[in-house]
């Protein structure tokens, strides 16, 4: 085991470099889990996505150095999500939510249907919202223009709603709320997402002050979007490129605040333990 390294970028916003595996189980409960775990899929490590970047040949895209992602081989995945969803009711409140990233399905393995079975197995599988990325995504015969975020709540007390319009549907369509599909430029994580996706779940599942959790930190777009609607948040990020390249998003965001809403609050009140 690594010694996890601990990032305090302000006042109830904590980062931290190491394997969730580790770290979780020292860490208490959280208002919100909003999550992009590894699809098992090798994405970049000589798949499509990999040879596509190759053949294009654009500065601005990845070189025809590989960057795979960690724990994304099938097996690896496999035991990393059991693990994960085992360990989901020890972290969320009563009524509180995880929001889970799950690609866009296709075979030979429907790997959505499947996560949503494995997390009914631990929480209240609530909906599966899909996001749909407008054309044309990567694939053959059924190209691949949508992914599905896989929504469960802590059973106990009435889901955490705070949406007021009674208008969210469970797809969120091309452009809305600037909600856009990222093409990952060569510095960048391979899978980013548009923090404007986690905002969006993070108005619905939360409130202004409460706590949010990405233990699949990634290129940090979780944390942006916390940081922009006045969370705290605890990140965890296992490759340290990827860490550092979060710790310099975040950082960034909370140097330019959004004008419009408060600040992150202090972290809760329970003491964090220390992990190092």
């Amino acid at each position: 085991m690594t010694q996890p390294r601990e990032e305090i970028l302000a006042e109830g916003i904590r980062l931290i470099c190491g394997d969730s595996r580790d770290v979780l189980p020292q860490l208490g409960k959280f208002d919100l889990i909003f999550c992009d775990p590894p699809y098992g899929h090798g994405n970049n490590d000589g798949d499509l996505i990999h040879n596509r970047e190759k053949a294009l040949g654009k500065p601005t895209l990845a070189s025809a150095e590989s960057r795979p992602i960690a724990n994304d081989k099938p097996e690896e995945t496999a035991a990393l999500i059991a693990w994960f969803f085992r360990e989901l009711p020890r972290h969320l409140w009563p009524g509180s939510c995880c929001c889970c990233c799950c690609c866009g399905g296709g075979g030979p393995d429907p790997q959505f249907a499947r996560w949503a079975l494995e997390i009914d197995q631990h929480l209240d599988f609530k909906q599966m919202v899909v996001w749909d990325k407008g054309p044309m995504g990567m694939g053959w015969h059924y190209r691949r223009s949508y992914e599905v975020v896989l929504v469960a709540q802590m059973p106990g007390a009435a889901c955490r709603w705070f949406d007021k319009t009674d208008a969210v549907e469970n797809i969120i369509r091309p452009g809305h709320l600037g909600i856009r599909k990222i093409i990952p430029q060569k510095t960048d994580h391979p899978t980013p997402k548009p923090p404007e996706l986690a905002r969006h779940f993070i108005r619905l599942h939360s409130e202004p002050g409460q706590t949010v959790l990405d233990p699949f930190m990634g290129g940090g777009s979780t944390g942006v979007a916390a940081v922009k609607e006045g969370r705290a948040f605890t990140g965890i990020e296992i490759d340290a490129r990827w860490f550092d390249l979060s710790c310099k998003r975040i950082e960034a965001s909370l140097k330019s605040p959004d004008l419009f809403v408060a600040a992150p609050a202090a972290a809760p009140a329970a003491p964090h333990p220390t992990l190092l």
